[in-house]
């Protein structure tokens, strides 16, 4: 595939790389000093201090590469796989 066809439109909403990198590393960190904590999107926009859609993002890239898993009732906590 070359750079044409994967190319897709920067959403409006997107957070600057670094800011998102930051926010990222942050969220992390807050998992790390409570390892034992689950909460779900609305208490993790609490604990976090972001806004709705920045916090789904983040929970979701976390979850996606294994940091984070996403419970049945819809809890975010660390994942026991050793990551």
């Amino acid at each position: 595939m070359n750079g044409k066809d994967d190319w897709r439109s920067r959403s409006p909403n997107r957070m600057p790389d670094p800011l998102w990198q930051a926010t990222l590393l942050r969220v992390r960190g807050e998992f790390d000093e409570m390892p034992c904590i689950r909460v779900t999107l609305e208490q993790a926009c609490a604990l976090l201090g972001l806004q709705q859609p920045v916090s789904s993002w983040v929970l979701e890239r976390l979850s996606q590469e294994g940091f984070l898993a996403k419970t049945p009732q819809g809890e975010y906590m660390r994942d026991s796989g050793g990551h």
